[in-house]
């Protein structure tokens, strides 16, 4: 009755620090790797050189730049024509910017930037939407573009123009979230550290809880990386401009290749850990089969002669 009283103790305790592997993985890279701007740097830094991402960067820079620009523009002049005869210069200095060593310097600074303004309006309670400035890369199209003789570009200023990265009704949301993960990032894998401890000690057969424990973590990291793959699908779908979505995928890949490989170890690790115990068990009975002596066959009963 006892050892089936700890069997079943050692089951439960194992089976929720398996469910909390997962969990806790994520939340950690939500707290320690995320929400660390030298590592979120450090991972954004090579889609600098994506073409998907350059693309993107210079519609959106672009756009920005000539609707901030258009009016005074149509001003210099004298009639109103969209800003046709500079819009495409604007487009190609933009996309030309993006394939220079300036731009991954600028990269890296704006991600900085960005990734410090969201990370302060989550932890300051900053209210409304959370914006950076493109000024200095206006600087550079407008630099570029007189360098190519383009007319009027000295007349583009170059002004303080404030990109929303965040919306203002997001903000609250995102803020409750940041503070509940930064909470589990740190407690979810130590509990589920001392649970699976604690399964493990109590099982009436440790070898049997560790590895039912390994064979969990292993499910766990494979949920996790399921988890991702579904993530990532949503992610791209909810996009407005399908245009958009290769280098949004680029940046998914980018900020969830930590998770990934986190959740690659997980299953490699809880398999091998399984497969020694099973190796171990087997060696073990090998050994106790040897050692144990064979008994003598009984002699045969003499038969008395007549």
């Amino acid at each position: 009755m006892l050892t089936r009283l700890r069997n079943a103790l050692s089951a439960a305790l194992i089976a929720l620090s398996c469910l909390l592997v997962p969990f806790g993985a994520l939340a950690a890279w939500v707290t320690y790797g995320l929400a660390d701007t030298g590592r979120y740097v450090t991972a954004m830094a090579p889609l600098a050189a994506d073409p998907a991402v350059q693309g993107a960067v210079a519609d959106t820079v672009g756009a920005g730049i000539m609707h901030e620009v258009a009016p005074r523009l149509d001003d210099a002049l004298g009639a109103r024509d969209d800003s046709g005869t500079v819009r495409p210069f604007v487009y190609d200095a933009v996309r030309s910017f993006t394939r220079t060593e300036a731009f991954h310097a600028a990269w890296e600074t704006a991600n900085r930037t960005v990734h410090d303004a969201v990370l302060s309006a989550l932890r300051d309670g900053h209210e409304g939407t959370v914006t950076v400035d493109i000024a200095p890369v206006t600087a550079q199209v407008k630099h570029q573009l007189a360098a190519d003789n383009v007319p009027l570009a000295q007349n583009i200023p170059v002004e303080h123009t404030e990109v929303p990265v965040l919306p203002a009704h997001e903000l609250d949301r995102l803020r409750k979230g940041y503070h509940v993960l930064e909470v589990a990032g740190f407690w979810l894998p130590v509990s589920a550290a001392v649970l699976a401890a604690t399964g493990i000690t109590v099982a009436a057969c440790r070898r049997r809880a560790i590895t039912a424990t390994a064979l969990g973590t292993s499910l766990g990291g494979a949920f996790l990386l399921l988890a991702l793959a579904i993530g990532r699908r949503l992610t791209l779908a909810d996009l407005p401009e399908a245009a958009h979505r290769p280098a949004a995928g680029a940046v998914y890949d980018a900020l969830t290749q930590t998770l990934r490989t986190v959740s690659w170890l997980l299953i490699a690790l809880g398999l091998t850990t399984a497969l020694a115990c099973r190796l171990t068990d087997l060696l073990a009975r090998r050994l106790r089969a040897s050692a144990t002596p064979t008994a003598d066959p009984a002699p045969e009963p003499t038969r008395a002669r007549v």
